[in-house]
């Protein structure tokens, strides 16, 4: 197995499948090609420190050692982008989310998620008429609401 080091594979991974876990989120891409599978790993500033930020990416890359060897396919990259979750969440907690992750890539595609819904056909004309313009001619007008003098008592 081979890392990913350039950051145009980076994001072109970021094109290809996501499964998010509590503690990473996986990303894979099919190359196209029959070579070993490349691994990416990211953290941002946002999780912490840079004492945090490596812990969680030395905690990464032990569960893609101990994992990936028969479950990782060859021609693809993947990338784990670390959570803080994964600094607290037990590492055997971090191994099965991996496993469950990888399969998730691999499986057949999901329908719209909640996030892109599908397409919704325009409203009729007759759905909605507060939307359309007055039916009379254009030459509709408020009526004049001056407020009336009043005789004081």
């Amino acid at each position: 197995m081979q890392r990913l080091r350039q950051r145009s594979d980076f994001l072109a991974a970021r094109d290809g499948a996501k499964a998010p876990t509590p503690a990473f989120v996986l990303q894979a891409r099919a190359r196209g090609d029959d070579g070993p599978p490349r691994v990416g790993f990211t953290v941002t500033k946002k999780v912490g420190t840079a004492v945090e930020r490596n812990r969680v990416r030395r905690r990464l890359r032990e569960i893609v050692r101990l994992c990936a060897a028969d479950r990782l396919r060859d021609g693809n990259d993947y990338v784990m982008i670390g959570r803080r979750a994964a600094l607290d969440r037990p590492f055997d907690r971090c191994v099965a989310d991996f496993v469950g992750a990888v399969k998730r890539v691999h499986g057949p595609p999901r329908g719209p998620g909640r996030r892109s819904p599908a397409p919704r056909d325009p409203p009729s004309d007759d759905a909605r008429p507060h939307d359309r313009p007055p039916d009379d001619g254009g030459h509709s007008q408020k009526p004049d609401r001056r407020p009336t003098a009043r005789a004081l008592p």
